[in-house]
């Protein structure tokens, strides 16, 4: 067990046509769900463009101090007990989300850290890639990389 410190989200978007999301993405983990939105950026996530979320320590998200796994303090024994996926919440004339790869590392300079991805994602063919819509399911659960264990 260890304070959750820093988690960050690496979420790339499609290079497709009609990928763009203009909704709000989340990220459900440790019991917690937190908003990924960079200072700054809109709500939509561009079409072929790869982000870095971070929340905790050296933060680089919208609204910080409430996007904070540090408060109050989650544990890395939470990651055992709560899922861990990716929501989007679409809204918008466009609201649906090509999800290329999403991989969500926590305390990553650290000794142990935990990598969480879905493994279907894997690969650049269209097939691997998940639409996000409220036609068709917003959330994508991710589980423990193998590279992990």
């Amino acid at each position: 067990m260890a304070d959750i410190t820093q988690i960050k989200a690496y979420v790339y978007t499609a290079d497709e046509a009609h990928a763009s999301a203009e909704g709000n993405v989340y990220l459900g983990i440790a019991g917690r769900e937190f908003l990924l939105r960079k200072q700054g950026q809109d709500t939509t996530h561009q079409q072929g463009e790869k982000y870095t979320y971070v929340l905790g320590q050296d933060s680089n998200v919208a609204d910080a101090r409430y996007n904070d796994p540090t408060t109050p303090p989650l544990d890395t024994d939470d990651l055992d007990h709560y899922p861990v996926y990716l929501r989007l919440e679409p809204s918008g004339l466009e609201p649906a989300w090509c999800l290329e790869w999403v991989d969500v590392t926590v305390n990553p300079d650290t000794k142990v850290p935990h990598v969480f991805a879905n493994p279907r994602l894997k690969g650049t063919d269209p097939k691997h890639r998940l639409w996000l819509d409220t036609s068709h399911g917003k959330t994508l659960y991710l589980k423990r990389s193998d590279d992990n264990l």
